[in-house]
């Protein structure tokens, strides 16, 4: 047989987790057409590639990215697409763009993504020319998309589709019988189409943009438990994937999803929450985390937390970052978009009184761990002080660490740019962590955080940690292992056809030099957003990922990017649910 492409003596996963071996990989018209243990000759195929001391692996899944708007006018993803990522999903977070109109699509997205509003709303403004799952699924699948691309109905997108922006965000009203029927067809249309599930929110800092209804907290905020579970039924039903994000600030909230998820006298609802961490400012946080898995999984419940393999660095313009919206002092100012008003407050003692007294609170359940010290300064107009800590400079300046921050924000403002970590600090408790079977090995926000942070890398983020712990001797499981998590674990957890490469399964193929995951892959660099006229903190990996096949189409060659990914059609498609 004459092949489209074979991979030669490759050390080959197929994303089952059984025991790798050196293998020849054979594709044609988009399928593993032969897996053979002998080397193809040159005869055999148009393209022959050489991956003697390679792994050839599965394309990995990246089963939480905010890519919702990108795709529409980039959808090639290359950011991804360049890791090997050969899979994303969107929809998270309560969040999708199937339902709702154009302005309020944008303004429930922008806010919380952080992408801004006067480049999503135009995109959507252009293309937006579908209002049901059905017709999303339509629009995507004439896309020429990069990876595949699977998706969530978001929760906000859903509730203010049916009771407009206006009344989904007003605690004082509740969804009629009538709206709350709406929202279980269009939930159950989406099923049907093959969406993966119902996305929500409970996280209150997460606020909506644009004029109207500024400020607010996300649609999906203002539901009763009785009106997610009643959606919930539709969900489990179909065996599909609630995703869930509690509210930070009220942890025993946990005990609603819990309860949602067991599988007592019923099929257990599978669940997934954002996300467990091992958190500088709350550690407990994560005892409670994996206690509340392991209670739920005992009890037939089908349970699994989120988990980003990598410390987890947020970087900052000014007083813009999304974690001063949990306390309210952070709240006050983000509220204001006038820069001279923001000031203004920012001077008052009085409101200085407020922001010392809560940054002075450790005790209170919080994300970050309002510790200025432990965030240093990466740009500054005054050079003398980048590369210090907050600490360090009040400290020169004699004055309390939170005056100095307040001070510098209404001199610089979004000139003044640092960083912090703010969890997945420690590598022995990370390590604990992916050993978790039940762990989701996801969580980039990919597209999202266009400034604050960068995990298009995390798969091979995650083999990294795996390879160096077997290196030092003390493994926390086999590669093999490691590839299942970040491919078929998570495909056949989602029911979708991809994350596996045997005889007859679709060409998502990627082919990778182990031997350079020994560079910094936590490092971040700038590049331009296509079509966004924005440029955007990505990861640059240079050496590790040569070559990368959808649906047998070579997307990467010898680590460039296709051109014609992104705008010819036969890589990726909208892969429905199982």
């Amino acid at each position: 047989m004459k092949y489209d492409v074979v991979i030669n003596q490759g050390r080959y996963f197929d994303g089952t987790g059984k025991p790798s071996a050196i293998m020849s990989v054979a594709i044609k018209d988009g399928r593993i057409a032969k897996v053979s243990p002998t080397t193809f000759d040159a005869h055999h195929a148009d393209q022959i590639i050489d991956a003697e001391g390679m792994w050839i692996t599965p394309g990995f899944l990246d089963t939480h990215t905010h890519y919702d708007a990108e795709l529409l006018v980039s959808p090639s993803l290359s950011e991804s697409v360049r890791h090997g990522v050969t899979t994303v999903m969107v929809g998270s977070c309560s969040l999708s763009m199937v339902c709702s109109q154009s302005e309020d699509a944008s303004d429930i997205f922008t806010r919380v993504e952080t992408v801004p509003r006067e480049k999503v709303l135009p995109i959507l403004q252009r293309t937006k020319n579908w209002s049901t799952p059905t017709q999303w699924v339509e629009h995507v699948s004439n896309l020429p998309l990069g990876p595949n691309v699977i998706s969530m109905l978001g929760h906000s997108d859903l509730r203010t589709s049916v009771m407009g922006l206006s009344r989904a965000t007003d605690k004082a009203v509740m969804p009629s019988e009538d709206e709350l029927t709406q929202m279980e067809a269009v939930l159950e249309e989406a099923l049907q189409q093959g969406f993966v599930g119902l996305s929500t929110m409970c996280l209150k800092w997460d606020k909506v943009d644009g004029d109207r209804e500024w400020s607010k907290s996300l649609p999906s905020t203002y539901a009763h438990w009785s009106e997610i579970a009643r959606l919930n039924q539709l969900v489990r039903r179909y065996d599909r994937v609630h995703q869930g994000a509690p509210d930070a600030s009220a942890p025993l909230q946990i005990t609603q999803y819990m309860r949602e998820c067991i599988g007592w006298f019923r099929r257990p609802l599978k669940t997934t929450l954002i996300s467990q961490m091992d958190l500088k400012g709350s550690v407990y946080l994560r005892i409670l985390t994996k206690l509340a898995s392991k209670i739920t999984n005992l009890c037939r419940g089908d349970f699994r937390w989120q988990l980003l393999p990598t410390p987890f660095t947020v970087y900052a313009d000014g007083i813009d970052v999304v974690f001063f919206e949990e306390f309210g002092a952070g709240e006050m100012a983000l509220d204001l978009k006038d820069a001279v008003a923001r000031n203004a407050l920012l001077k008052d003692e009085q409101y200085r009184r407020e922001f010392r007294a809560f940054y002075g609170e450790k005790l209170s359940p919080r994300v970050w761990q309002r510790d200025f010290s432990d965030a240093v300064i990466l740009e500054c107009p005054d050079a003398s002080i980048i590369g210090k800590n907050f600490a360090q400079v009040a400290q020169q300046r004699g004055i309390h660490i939170v005056d100095l921050f307040l001070d510098l924000v209404v001199e610089y403002g979004t000139k003044l740019r640092w960083f912090t970590t703010i969890a997945n600090h420690r590598e022995h408790v990370l390590r604990k962590m992916v050993q978790d079977p039940k762990a989701l090995i996801t969580f980039s926000d990919a597209g999202a955080h266009i400034r604050n942070m960068a995990f298009y890398n995390l798969p091979l983020r995650f083999l990294k940690l795996v390879k160096e712990s077997a290196e030092k001797a003390s493994p926390i499981m086999t590669i093999e292992q490691a590839i299942w998590r970040v491919t078929g674990d998570q495909a056949d957890w989602f029911g979708i056809d991809a994350g596996k490469i045997r005889e007859g399964d679709r060409a998502d193929v990627v082919v990778i030099d182990p031997t350079k995951l020994d560079q910094n892959l936590n490092q971040v660099s700038w590049a331009e957003m296509q079509n966004f006229d924005l440029r955007r903190l990505v990861n640059r990996n240079p050496g590790i990922v040569k070559h990368v096949f959808i649906n047998g189409q070579q997307a990467v060659n010898n680590e460039q990017i296709s051109a014609d990914l992104g705008h010819k059609k036969g890589f990726g498609t909208f892969l429905p649910t199982r």
